[in-house]
């Protein structure tokens, strides 16, 4: 069981310590901007940063949910790479949103379009597993992409 999720498990952690990293982030920058809590505006490089973390956030359950479903219906190892992508381009956005608005851009797309990959591959893996019998030509022509993936 635990080979089966393992790729899925280390995503998730690795997200989990990006979020702090983002936080630890903010509290960082309401020091050096001397932005006590419960304010959230002052020096624009401290929102900045205080958006890209709550945008971040605002957006984890979304990544976790997809990259499971995906991983667990679809193929695991499919799903943690798409996942590690993810989370390198929410790092980007991050670090460019800190710098200038603008800088946000390019990695928010891509983050973008991950997260509609990995939907896409959750809705074809729940669909597969719904709709085509188990014994089925379909499954057995779908089988082969994902042997060749499982022996990735």
């Amino acid at each position: 069981m635990r080979n089966q999720i393992d790729l899925l498990a280390t995503v998730t952690v690795l997200g989990v310590l990006e979020q702090a990293y983002f936080a630890l982030q903010v509290i960082y920058a309401r020091r050096k901007y001397k932005v006590s809590p419960p304010e959230t505006t002052g020096h624009p490089e401290f929102e900045r940063i205080f958006r890209a973390q709550a945008n971040c956030s605002e957006y984890f359950p979304i990544f976790i949910s997809l990259l499971w479903v995906a991983g667990i219906f679809f193929h695991q190892s499919v799903a943690a790479v798409c996942g590690l992508l993810y989370l390198y381009t929410r790092f980007k956005y991050f670090q460019g949103y800190a710098v200038t608005a603008q800088g946000r851009l390019g990695p928010l797309y891509a983050s973008a379009r991950l997260l509609w990959l990995l939907l896409g591959l959750a809705v074809v893996g729940l669909l597969a597993h719904f709709l085509l019998p188990h014994s089925s030509p379909w499954t057995a022509a779908l089988a082969w992409p994902r042997q060749l993936l499982g022996a990735w």
